[in-house]
């Protein structure tokens, strides 16, 4: 084991450091609290202490990489070159740069819904995405929360459709040298042209 001096808050943080490199990897099974603390070289009772239970590291863990995704929309938005889907686009790279996080962050049944760091960091990413779709209000009306689904709808499906491999099939069709993103730009088209839900 390293004999690594932390402070308190960097011990957290190291050990969050840790998780991520265990989760991208080894993959989730493989992320325990032992293996975190074996990663970051402290002793093994430190997440504990820290995060309580591995449901309290996967949890911090989720809040970071939304805290992450969420910095990203955030520039995405003060951006004066910004496009149409410039949002969704950063989503979609996001997700594939970050695979095993971006799935743990939505893996509702591993995380504890009530942490309040949890709550706050997808309420942030909640506001940032709205700002993208040019809702910028604190309350939102059911017209503007339908904009706002369909848009996050729109990216989400599609990452998670490519990381779970359900595209697999449409991609082997498309020309040689074409990618997922090749693939995505011909969606958000389509979205743009109003040819999405048309029989």
């Amino acid at each position: 084991m390293k004999a690594t001096p932390y402070h308190h808050g960097a011990l957290r943080d190291a050990l969050l450091t840790a998780a991520e490199t265990i989760l991208q990897r080894d993959g989730l099974l493989a992320l325990t609290l032992r293996a975190a603390a074996r990663e970051a070289g402290v002793s093994h009772a430190a997440p504990g202490y820290h995060f309580g239970d591995l449901p309290g590291l996967l949890t911090a863990l989720a809040a970071v990489g939304i805290r992450r995704l969420s910095t990203q929309l955030r520039q995405i938005k003060s951006s004066p070159d910004r496009r149409t889907w410039d949002a969704a686009r950063a989503y979609l790279a996001f997700a594939r740069a970050n695979p095993a996080l971006f799935q743990l962050m939505f893996q509702s049944d591993r995380l504890q819904p009530d942490n309040p760091s949890l709550v706050e960091a997808r309420t942030e990413a909640m506001q940032q995405l709205a700002r993208t779709r040019g809702i910028d209000d604190r309350e939102f009306s059911v017209a503007q929360l339908g904009h706002l689904t369909g848009g996050w709808a729109i990216a989400h499906g599609f990452a998670t459709l490519l990381l779970d491999g359900r595209l697999a099939p449409l991609l082997g069709t498309m020309p040689p040298g074409s990618t997922p993103e090749d693939l995505f730009e011909a969606m958000l088209a389509s979205a743009e042209k109003g040819l999405i839900g048309q029989n």
